[in-house]
């Protein structure tokens, strides 16, 4: 069931939203070489905590999940794309991180997500980030009422085809509300002009990831969560949290 919000739920989400944003800037200022993912969960914990907010990560078990997740961010190196655990692994120059996190505040949920490298990109990677991230604008900038589901698919498609980049629709963008995950689900290709229609109230997680090595096939660790680029190649994956109104697409997790 897809929920339309108020505009005062709206301003309750960009609350949790807010938090959502202080966790990622939180983690990328003390992502360097030799800290341990589990390093970098400490301090998003740390940043929920000072907040009054807690986590739709930890404990969160969907049907495709052996175990419950044990953490409050998601973080994935390299060729790992999304729901990396943070292990004791100290990150090291080079290494390409994205880091996914949630926060609920007052019973409403925010969700976003960055990639970057720890130290210097190499052209490569700078470019699948830049592609991802430019692949993102172009979702928010299709979010507009009266459009469709499928307007903002295919404008994140058409970014990361256009950079020779492998997509997956099984995993993409979603409803968020009361709970992390709602309907509709948004994949990361698809129609224009099909779909649920957007209508302000409608509030979405829009989250292009994408595959380096120009293949759409993907692979799940023997940890039931860490899915990786099915070739090898580097992945990266942003993400934020949109509210459609009146005048178009607002984002609830900047700062």
């Amino acid at each position: 069931m897809v929920e339309i919000k108020t505009a005062r739920e709206v301003q309750a989400m960009r609350a949790a939203g807010r938090v959502v944003a202080q966790i990622l800037a939180a983690v990328r200022d003390q992502a360097k070489a030799g800290i341990r993912l589990t390093e970098l969960d400490e301090i998003a914990r740390d940043v929920l905590a000072g907040a009054g907010a807690t986590s739709p990560f930890l404990g969160y078990h969907p049907g495709f999940a052996p175990v419950p997740f044990p953490a409050v961010i998601c973080t994935s190196v390299n060729d790992a794309a999304l729901h990396g655990i943070p292990t004791r692994y100290q990150l090291a120059e080079g290494d390409l991180l994205s880091v996914d996190c949630g926060a609920v505040l007052d019973g409403w949920a925010g969700d976003a997500a960055i990639s970057f490298t720890i130290g210097a990109p190499d052209e490569a990677d700078a470019r699948l980030i830049a592609t991802t991230s430019d692949a993102l604008r172009a979702g928010i900038a299709a979010a507009v009422p009266g459009g469709r589901i499928g307007d903002i698919s295919a404008a994140i498609g058409a970014v990361g085809r256009a950079g020779g980049y492998g997509i997956c629709t099984e995993f993409g963008g979603h409803g968020i509300g009361r709970t992390m995950h709602e309907d509709p689900h948004i994949p990361n290709e698809g129609l224009p002009r099909r779909g649920r229609k957007l209508v302000p109230g409608l509030v979405v997680a829009i989250e292009p990831w994408f595959l380096a090595g120009g293949k759409d096939s993907y692979r799940i660790d023997d940890d039931g969560w860490t899915i990786r680029s099915g070739d090898g190649s580097r992945a990266a994956h942003v993400e934020h949290t949109v509210a459609i109104t009146a005048h178009g697409a607002t984002v609830l997790t900047l700062p």
